[in-house]
Parts: structure tokens; sequence; C-alpha cells
């Protein structure tokens, strides 16, 4: 796709992003779209090459979606991002990459405070089964019950610990302690029966992250 019909996609894609995102496209070598966002600019330029080691150059060379903190050695500043390799048939051709502000507090690494009825809980990570998109908020699936967090599912994904918890699904993120079997479901794809006996599918487009996430 050439810059023009890139942009004017944007436009209209933009609203689905969270707010204070950074989104940035590029094809197999070179950026040709970037709009920053108020918290977060990395100042990528169209044209520019592509940098070694950036969540952009693992989503191409890996083949699959990734989403990673990424240090200051890269662009100047600490990021985190989510990048999503775009494909022509079996071929990677570029990419699309969402990139967001500061890591989150030391507290919020810990805990998730979701609202019940009229009522706000701190529901410590280890105790979340898994989390589903509802619209513009997340439904969380605790141990101890069930609530709301006002972001939405991409919002959390850079906040969870990456040792515990996969995007399986463009809807679900799952904590892989609560994994109680993996049955495949197609040549290409599984279902995941929780704990809670919660059946929840893995699309093809995560499948490799997480094959390779638990290691089989």
């Amino acid at each position: 796709m050439d810059q023009m019909t890139v942009s004017a996609m944007m436009e209209v894609m933009k609203e689905f992003f969270p707010s204070n995102t950074s989104v940035a496209v590029s094809d197999h070598e070179k950026f040709i779209y970037y709009q920053p966002s108020r918290l977060v600019d990395l100042h990528i330029r169209n044209g520019e090459p592509i940098k070694e080691g950036s969540v952009t150059h693992q989503a191409l060379m890996e083949k699959h979606q990734v989403s990673t903190y990424i240090d200051s050695d890269v662009y100047g500043i600490p990021y985190f991002a989510m990048s999503v390799p775009i494909f022509d048939k079996s071929e990677v051709t570029g990419a699309i990459t969402t990139i967001y502000p500061a890591k989150p507090s030391p507290i919020s690494r810990n805990v998730l405070t979701i609202k019940a009825e009229d009522r706000w809980y701190p529901i410590p990570y280890n105790d979340v089964i898994y989390l589903e998109s509802e619209g513009r908020k997340t439904k969380v699936q605790a141990h101890s019950g069930v609530g709301f967090h006002k972001l939405n599912l991409t919002e959390l994904e850079f906040m969870l610990p990456e040792d515990s918890f996969i995007r399986v699904h463009r809807s679900y993120i799952v904590n892989v302690h609560y994994i109680q079997e993996i049955q495949p479901d197609s040549h290409s794809t599984f279902l995941l029966i929780m704990k809670d006996r919660t059946k929840i599918p893995v699309t093809q487009t995560y499948t490799s992250a997480f094959r390779k996430s638990l290691n089989y």
C-alpha cells in the first residue's frame, strides 16, 4: 500500500486505538506511516528504516504478534509496544505497531482494581483467571469473583506480567497458571480448558506465540 492509502485508512481506524497511543505502519523494511501521541513520541520519520531491536523488527522477523518493553538503546526512550505483522498469503509484507507511554507504577504491576456493582476491589494478579474484552472495558474473571476494569484489553495487556499472562485471542488474555488442558481445535488452533471449566479459543494469529511461551 502507498503512503496516501495507509494515511487514509489510519484516519478511520485511529478511533479504535487506546488514547495516548502512537501508531506506526511499515512495509518489510521501512516505515510508511507514523502518528505520534501526546505522551509518547519516538520521532519516527516516513521512509526511515526499521531499527534492529525494535518491536516492529521483532514482529517482522518472528512472523507473529509481539508485545514487549524496549529500552532506551533503540529510540532514546524506553517504551512499550505491540506489533502485528501484515501477511500477503504466507509472506510478511509489513506491520502495524502501537506504542504506549511509560511503564506502569510498581503498585499497578501487582493488582488490578475491578468494579462489581457499586464497589471497587483490588485483585492480585495471581487471582485472575482470564480477561475478556467487553467493548471499551474489560471483564476480569478472578478466582474470587468477576468484575470490570475501565481500560480495554489492549491497554491492560502491557500492564500484565509476561511470565503469567498471554493473549490468545483478540478478545481474551489468560493466566497460564489457570490452564487445565490444551485441546486441539483444528490443524493450527487450540481450545483452552481453564480450571474454572471456561473454554477459551486460541486463534491462529496467536498460536505461534502461545506455543513458544509454553515451550511446546
